[in-house]
């Protein structure tokens, strides 16, 4: 089973087993991650899911398709490595994936 690591606006880390096949929101939401708001249920539909993946991961995941990236340009802190984490989706090949969450969401 992959982990990853969420690191807080504040700084605060919380590494967290994720199942394969799990958004990266479900594995917050299971693992009581704060700051993941998810209001849409993971619809790519809102954007309070935005986390930050760290730069050795980025090209380890699937580019975001035309849905995610018109979410994440309405956010108010886009970054590189910006991405819905509803549209993330664990497998072991991302095991010790690091993102960060920013200190609000839309």
């Amino acid at each position: 089973m992959a982990k990853v690591t969420f690191i807080e606006h504040s700084g605060e880390q919380h590494c967290v087993p994720a199942g394969d096949g799990q958004t990266l929101m479900q594995v917050a939401i299971d693992n009581g991650v704060p700051g993941i708001d998810a209001d849409c249920g993971g619809g790519c539909a809102c954007g309070t899911c935005h986390v930050v993946v760290a730069e050795g991961w980025r090209e380890k995941l699937d580019p975001a398709n035309d849905s995610e990236e018109a979410m994440l340009s309405m956010s108010p802190d886009p970054q590189a490595g910006s991405r819905l984490s509803c549209q993330v989706q664990m497998n072991d090949g991302l095991d010790g994936l690091v993102v960060e969450l920013p200190e609000f969401q839309m």
